[in-house]
């Protein structure tokens, strides 16, 4: 088996979790997923199977689109609903003071992630640390913040409609939130709706693949997956790159999903007429 399923994950339980259940259902395919959600989260997991594992470099980078919710008035250390209140403030933002606030935080930003994040600090993960009380100090990222739009709001709660670049932390975005608008905030709820190709809208839960007796008809080919232009190989030409022999190219240079006559053979970095495959996807099946 080999490709994709566009998986929702369910609030409340750990994206290992559900990649362990689906490693149950799938008996033994080899499967990873992309971009962990935290327990409290839920929303898109995208999951590989087989060869297409080897494709995750080149979909890190893809938008992701999330629903978050903003709680106003009080801050947690881990800027979620696990964590203890650590900060209170009695300012609670206007919405004309919130959207004015959002324009500084659309672009390309310096972010510095949560304490109770995955990042490592000398060789430990800062989670970790975080937990027995030692102070974590992250050095900001660069990350890229599209778009943020308020969808819905009542009292000291808005709902925002965040797209991002990969690498970038909602829980971070709420909590510098909080501080341009003198106050301080907590994320309450959040969803990931869109992360590259896969929408929400087209998930599959574990129970629908559970009881699915065709469960073929859920995976996505590798193919599918990538927005790289085409480069079409004749057989000769794929037996040739496949033992290591080399051919010129007449395109330009960049990255190419790569077919033969018999289907896909993988991702290619195209350098001065010379094609590399460097996510090798061909198998027998020729998915």
């Amino acid at each position: 088996m080999n490709g994709f399923i566009n998986l929702f994950k369910p609030s409340g339980v750990s994206s290992a979790y559900i990649l362990n259940g689906l490693k149950r259902i799938l008996k033994g395919e080899t499967v990873g997923h992309m971009g962990t959600l935290d327990p409290l989260a839920c929303g898109v997991l995208p999951i590989a199977i087989g060869k297409s594992t080897r494709l995750f470099d080149y979909l890190l980078d893809k938008k992701k689109e999330y629903v978050a919710e903003v709680t106003f008035g009080y801050e947690t250390d881990t800027l979620d609903l696990e964590g203890q209140v650590v900060k209170t403030s009695e300012h609670i933002p206007t919405f004309t003071e919130v959207e004015a606030a959002l324009k500084n935080l659309i672009g390309e930003v310096l972010q510095v992630p949560p304490a109770f994040s995955a990042k490592c600090v000398n060789g430990k993960r800062s989670y970790a640390l975080a937990r027995k009380g030692n102070i974590v100090e992250l050095p900001p990222k660069k990350v890229n913040i599209f778009d943020i739009d308020i969808i819905e709001y009542k009292d000291n709660k808005f709902k925002l409609k965040i797209v991002c670049g990969g690498g970038t932390y909602v829980r971070s975005i709420v909590r510098d939130l909080g501080v341009l608008c003198s106050s301080c905030a907590t994320m309450t709820y959040l969803e990931r709706t869109a992360s590259g190709i896969f929408k929400v809208e087209d998930s599959v839960t574990l129970d629908e693949l559970k009881n699915s007796d065709n469960l073929e008809s859920y995976i996505i080919k590798p193919q599918d997956a990538l927005d790289f232009p085409i480069l079409n190989l004749t057989e000769s030409e794929a037996n040739r790159l496949y033992n290591g022999l080399y051919d010129n190219f007449d395109f330009e240079d960049g990255t190419y999903k790569v077919f033969e006559p018999n289907g896909f053979y993988g991702v290619g970095e195209l350098r001065g007429g010379k094609l590399k495959v460097k996510a090798y996807i061909r198998d027998d099946k020729n998915s």
